[in-house]
């Protein structure tokens, strides 16, 4: 028997496995030290209230015959559908509940769209990069290309029409990088994906934090409906990174080489995958409801203060970044020139802080930083004082 090879072309250790073994390895030989974590995008808060009472009553079906749920249909309840496409129309775009495909998480998706494209398409990924689109690729044994996203464009990297791509990976506001593209942008990479029979694979993840007018979905852009998937999840917008639940959305008439790529993933979907339980849909529809979205923007806003605690900072340091207003995400300059996992140890030993070497997310991202407000609010303030601290030296 023989193993995938492609495997061999990856880099060794996955980004954050690597910043929790420095981070493990410190701690466990300073079991003295408070090492605050700022690093991997994890959330702290509970789930809404009216979430949990949701998942509850969900759990409590399953406990009865009239009620009992047994594999849920392929592309998710027709009730959280109607949820999701209900909440797409709130910010003015239009999404049929029968183009939803509800799943585990926008990183399953992402990583297992591939499936149903072609081993020699051509993959174009912005740089930095989250480390998923990259890797699920490389498994694949696809090409991949790169868009350089840099502090000239602000870290949002625009199509060049001298690259040929087939598939193409977006993501606003970007992880790491906190950017967002506005709508004239969007639709630059639309008109480039149209013009070269292209799909874009728009990773919309953390539309929720978008506080500026600056489009919440690829579909409201023109003609993305003839060139786009969209991907998004509940994790960062109500909480649900250990509760699992995301969602698809494929334009009915997206057709690419003689293929209904609907039907094409349906077909995917129901071999390899058995859905979403019954008392996690409940509680992803309660997030819809108008109680849920009262309760998850609490959530979100203390979020977004703690971007702006980080922010506030860096100001004050004269640091230069990116995001922190769209985006639950600050990507910081290293300060003095140093390395991304220079300045990660620098932190590491010196201020008990974590944060992730942007390094690690692509050639754009070395003498780069991401920062997290995920955190708790004292621990962001403590943090955000170490790092003063230490930099102000």
């Amino acid at each position: 028997m023989q193993i995938n090879r492609n495997f061999d072309n990856l880099v060794p250790n996955y980004l954050f496995a690597e910043v929790a073994s420095r981070t493990n390895k410190y701690m466990k030989e300073h079991p003295d030290k408070k090492v605050i974590k700022l690093g991997i995008g994890d959330v702290t808060l509970p789930l809404a209230p009216v979430v949990i009472e949701a998942m509850k009553k969900g759990a409590e079906d399953l406990a009865h015959k009239d009620t009992f749920k047994g594999y849920p249909d392929y592309e998710g309840y027709a009730f959280l559908r109607e949820a999701i496409s209900n909440y797409y129309a709130g910010f003015g775009v239009t999404v049929d509940a029968n183009e939803i495909f509800v799943s585990d998480g926008a990183k399953s998706d992402c990583g297992n769209i591939g499936d149903i494209f072609g081993k020699d398409n051509v993959v174009l990924v912005t740089d930095p990069v989250y480390p998923v689109y990259v890797d699920s690729n490389i498994m694949a044994g696809r090409k991949i290309v790169y868009a350089n996203s840099n502090r000239e464009n602000n870290f949002a990297a625009l199509p060049d029409e001298n690259v040929k791509a087939d598939i193409i990976y977006l993501c606003s506001p970007n992880n790491p990088t906190g950017s967002a593209y506005t709508a004239d942008e969007l639709k630059q990479w639309v008109d480039y994906a149209i013009k070269n029979d292209a799909i874009i694979l728009y990773d919309a993840a953390y539309e929720a934090f978008i506080t500026e007018d600056l489009p919440r979905s690829i579909f409201a852009i023109e003609g993305a409906r003839k060139c786009a998937i969209e991907m998004c999840s509940l994790s960062k917008t109500a909480g649900f990174t250990g509760t699992r639940c995301g969602y698809t959305i494929i334009p009915r008439e997206l057709e690419r080489d003689g293929h209904n790529i609907y039907n094409t993933w349906y077909r995917r979907q129901a071999t390899k995958f058995n859905g979403v339980s019954w008392p996690v849909q409940c509680a992803a529809a309660a997030v819809f409801s108008e109680e849920g979205q009262k309760q998850i923007k609490e959530n979100i806003s203390y979020y977004q203060d703690n971007a702006k605690i980080i922010s506030s900072a860096m100001d004050e340091l004269g640091i230069y970044y990116t995001g922190g207003k769209n985006s639950p995400y600050i990507w910081l300059k290293c300060p003095n020139d140093m390395g991304s996992w220079e300045f990660f140890d620098l932190l590491l030993n010196e201020a008990n802080v974590v944060g992730t070497p942007g390094e690690g997310f692509g050639k754009n991202g070395a003498g780069y930083f991401r920062l997290t407000s995920f955190g708790d609010r004292e621990n962001t303030i403590e943090a955000v004082e170490r790092i003063k601290k230490l930099l102000s030296k």
